[in-house]
């Protein structure tokens, strides 16, 4: 049998990767599915990796698993003799990966979001990650037009379906304490997020949020412009940072009560203990969820950066008692 050439067998895998990112957006816009974001991740995964093959196909890069033998490569191959290809994780650790770094950190957290779901079932975790899968599929627009061709931009053919009403405080502290987000899944992203830069989590390839606001028409012909987007540097847009930011606490900076107290010693407070921040919480009621000081995960309260303020203003004003 002859063999395939190097451009039939990337062209083929452009193709079905381009069919997989269609197929998971599709189902995702499907209102009869439940199942949304567990189908998007699978197919978008498998997506991603046709992808990548395609570009280590086009460069001449063996992206097959083997062992190095005396004369030549040893093959790993599967019972039915096919080649063992690179699953996504290990396209993603390769040198010659052309991925940025914030496409490939948001593969990484999809990926890990497959492996807990794979082992726990779960539900309602739609909105909890969306962001991450509108980034997802845009970052895999992106790519396979600059590395394959205009002819291959699925921009116009479908879109990830975006929620346009506002997100009420009622409905942030749904997701961040909904119980039916499994643990394991909620472990998995506060895990993966706190070791990340400021800039990466912020960043567009990372998670793809939009800002939409309430716009009352003035003017007869107005009434069915609904979205309005603004330069984020335009005065329009000043005025809206303070929602926005509010919005963005979903995702927050999160420690440890031990972090906390490590953290004020840093700053000098050799004698803040553990027993002090304790009786410090207990007084002011800290952990009740009106002041949103902090998240119980599991078993485990993790305070957010606005207690971390108050902590470091109770020690300033207490300087004498912590002070070496």
């Amino acid at each position: 049998m002859r063999k395939r050439s190097v451009k039939s067998v990337k062209d083929e895998l452009i193709k079905k990767s381009r069919e997989a990112m269609l197929a998971a957006v599709q189902l995702y816009n499907n209102p009869q599915i439940t199942f949304k974001t567990e189908s998007f991740i699978t197919l978008s995964i498998i997506a991603w990796t046709y992808l990548l093959h395609a570009y280590f196909r086009k460069e001449k890069i063996d992206y097959r698993y083997f062992t190095p033998g005396k004369k030549r490569k040893i093959y790993a191959k599967t019972k039915q003799g096919a080649y063992k290809h690179w699953e996504l994780e290990r396209c993603l650790n390769d040198r010659r990966c052309p991925l940025d770094n914030e496409t490939t950190s948001n593969l990484r957290f999809l990926i890990g979001i497959r492996h807990e779901i794979e082992h726990q079932m779960t539900n309602k975790i739609d909105e909890y990650i969306s962001a991450k899968l509108q980034a997802c599929a845009i970052n895999f627009n992106y790519y396979i037009v600059n590395l394959f061709g205009e002819k291959y931009n699925i921009s116009n053919e479908s879109a990830l379906v975006i929620q346009f009403s506002p997100l009420s405080i009622e409905q942030q502290e749904f997701l961040q304490n909904n119980s039916h987000i499994a643990t394991n899944v909620k472990n998995f992203i506060v895990e993966f997020e706190k070791n990340l830069t400021d800039e990466l989590i912020s960043s567009s390839k990372y998670a793809y949020r939009i800002l939409f606001t309430a716009y009352n028409a003035k003017r007869v012909g107005q009434a069915d412009k609904v979205i309005e987007f603004v330069p984020i540097d335009s005065p329009l847009a000043e005025g809206l940072k303070k929602e926005y930011a509010f919005i963005k606490e979903t995702e927050k900076a999160k420690y440890l009560p031990g972090e906390i107290v490590a953290k004020m010693k840093a700053e000098g407070y050799e004698k803040f203990s553990m027993q002090r921040h304790i009786e410090l919480w207990k007084s002011r009621d800290a952990k009740n969820p009106k002041y949103h000081y902090g998240i119980q995960i599991a078993t485990t309260w993790y305070w957010y950066d606005n207690w971390l303020k108050e902590v470091k203003q109770y020690c300033e004003k207490c300087a004498n008692l912590f002070k070496g």
